[in-house]
C-alpha cells in the first residue's frame, strides 16, 4: 500500500513562488520519494494579486494531485493552516511556506522518520537569522525567551512552521477548533513524540513578505494571551503593590499629622505625578484584562475560522 503525504502550503500574493516552489518540491518528490503519492493543498488567504490564476492552472495541470482552497478575504494564516489540514486526506500531512525559506531538501529526512513511527512530528527549526534586521532578531529571541518563562508550554526557539506529522497528531490538532489559534503554541501543547531538525535561514525565493514588524508584534501577543495567565498575575502584582503603598502613605500622613505641628504639604506637581502612575497602571490593568475578555468574546460568538469563496 503507498503512503499519501498532504502538503499544506498557505499563500498570500505569492505569484511568483507558486511554480518554483512546485518545481523545487516535485524534484524532491521524483528523486527521493517515489515511493510516495503527493497531494498539495494550496490555500489562497484572500490574495490580491494573480495567486488564485495561477493555482487553478496548476489544478488543470495536476488535477488529481494538486488542489486549493480560496477564501472569500484574508482570514490570516492560522485560518489557513486549520484549512489546510482538514482538508488533507493523506496518512501523513506536511505543513511548507511557498517561499522556499523551508528547504524541501528536508522532507525526505522528515517523511521517514514520522512514517517509521519513530517519532509522531518532524518539525524545523532555525539556527540562525541571516539576512533578517537586527531589530527583528532580537525582538523575535526576546518573545521565545518571555513565553517560556511565564508558559507551561514551551516553545522551541527558531520553530518553524515547517514539519512533517502523522493522521494521529494532526486529528489531535483538529479536534481544537478555537477561533484564536496560536499554532507554534497548539503544535507543542498537544504533545507527542516531536522532533526538531536545524538548518541555516534561507532568503525568500521570490516575492516580498506580508509580515510586517507591527504584524508580528500582535502576533507574538496572541501567542503570550493565548498560552500564558501571567499578564493577568502581573495586573494583580501590581494592584496588590498599589494598595500597599496607598496604605504606608496614609498611616504615614497620620503619623505626621499627630506629632508634627505643620502638617502641611506645598507638593502638589509631586501629588500629579502620583495621580498619573496610579491612573497608568489602572488603564495598563484594564488594557491587559480587556485583551482577554475580547479573546472570550470572538470565542463566544462562534464564527467559522475562514469562509471559502472556491475550492478545488
Amino acid at each position: 500500500m503507498v503512503n499519501k503525504l498532504s502538503i499544506v502550503v498557505p499563500v498570500y500574493n505569492e505569484e511568483e513562488s507558486i511554480p518554483l516552489f512546485m518545481e523545487a518540491v516535485e524534484g524532491v518528490h521524483q528523486q527521493q520519494l517515489t515511493d510516495v503519492e503527493f497531494e498539495y493543498w494550496f490555500i489562497d488567504d484572500g490574495s490580491h494579486d494573480h495567486t488564485l490564476p495561477v493555482l487553478r492552472q496548476m489544478n488543470e495541470r495536476f488535477p488529481d494531485r494538486v488542489h486549493y482552497v480560496s477564501f472569500s478575504r484574508n482570514f490570516g494564516k492560522e485560518a489557513a493552516l486549520y484549512a489546510g489540514l482538514s482538508k488533507a486526506q493523506g496518512d501523513y500531512v506536511a505543513v511548507m511556506d511557498v517561499d522556499l525559506q523551508d528547504p524541501p531538501e528536508l522532507l525526505p529526512q522528515m517523511y521517514r522518520g514520522v512514517a517509521a513511527d519513530e517519532w509522531d512530528s518532524i518539525g524545523t527549526r532555525r539556527t540562525s537569522r541571516n539576512g533578517e534586521p537586527p531589530v527583528r532578531t532580537f525582538f523575535s529571541r526576546l518573545f521565545y525567551k518571555l513565553i517560556n518563562r511565564i508558559s507551561s508550554t514551551q516553545i522551541v526557539e527558531g520553530a518553524r512552521d515547517y514539519r512533517v506529522m502523522n493522521r494521529k497528531m494532526v486529528d489531535a490538532l483538529l479536534s481544537m477548533p478555537e477561533y484564536n489559534r496560536f499554532s507554534k503554541g497548539l503544535f507543542s501543547w498537544v504533545g507527542f513524540r516531536q522532533k526538531y531538525l536545524e538548518f541555516e535561514n534561507k532568503d525568500r525565493v521570490a516575492g516580498k513578505t506580508s509580515w510586517s514588524f507591527w504584524d508580528l508584534l500582535k502576533y507574538s501577543i496572541d501567542g503570550i494571551i493565548d498560552f500564558s495567565q501571567a499578564p493577568l498575575t502581573l495586573v494583580s502584582v501590581m494592584g496588590l503593590i498599589s494598595f500597599v503603598l496607598s496604605i504606608l502613605g496614609a498611616i504615614f500622613i497620620v503619623i505626621r499629622t499627630l506629632f508634627f505641628a505643620d502638617a502641611s504639604v506645598a507638593g502638589w506637581p509631586s501629588m500629579v505625578v502620583i495621580m498619573l502612575f496610579i491612573g497608568g497602571i489602572q488603564l495598563l490593568s484594564l488594557g491587559i484584562v480587556g485583551r482577554y475578555i475580547a479573546g472570550i468574546y470572538l470565542e463566544s460568538k462562534h464564527r467559522p475560522i475562514y469562509l471559502e469563496k472556491e475550492e478545488k
